[in-house]
C-alpha cells in the first residue's frame, strides 16, 4: 500500500499533495494518506523513517513524503521526476498495469 505522509498549511506544499493525489486517484493507485499536521506519531514516524541522505542539512523532510509500507519511495521531487519519464509505478515499487506507458516503455527496454 503506497502511504502519503501530506501537510495541509502550506500553500506551496498543499499544491504538491494534490498533484500526487491527483495521479494516484486518476490511476487507480491504492493509497493511505497520512496527516502529520493533525498526528504527532505520524510526523515522528516520517520524519524517522525518511533515510539520511534524503534528509535537508537543516530542519525535517518536508511532506509530501511517499512510502510503500514502510520502505522509503522519495518525496516531490523524486515522484514529479518519475512522471515525466513514465516511471512512477517502478517509483512506487510496484508493478506497470498493461497497456501503461511505462509498461510498454519496460517491454521495449527488454526486447
Amino acid at each position: 500500500m503506497t502511504k502519503l505522509y501530506p501537510m495541509s498549511q502550506n500553500g506551496k506544499i498543499k499544491k504538491k499533495q494534490q498533484d500526487v493525489l491527483g495521479f494516484l486517484e486518476a490511476n487507480k493507485i491504492g493509497f493511505e494518506e497520512k496527516d502529520i499536521a493533525a498526528n504527532e506519531e505520524n510526523r515522528k514516524w516520517m520524519r524517522e523513517n525518511v533515510p539520511e541522505n534524503n534528509r535537508p542539512a537543516t530542519g525535517y523532510p518536508l511532506p509530501p513524503q511517499i512510502f510503500n509500507e514502510s520502505q522509503y519511495r522519495g518525496d516531490y521531487d523524486a515522484f514529479f521526476e518519475a512522471r515525466e519519464n513514465n516511471a512512477v509505478y517502478a517509483f512506487l515499487g510496484l508493478t506497470a498495469p498493461p497497456g501503461s506507458k511505462e509498461a510498454e516503455a519496460q517491454a521495449k527496454q527488454q526486447a
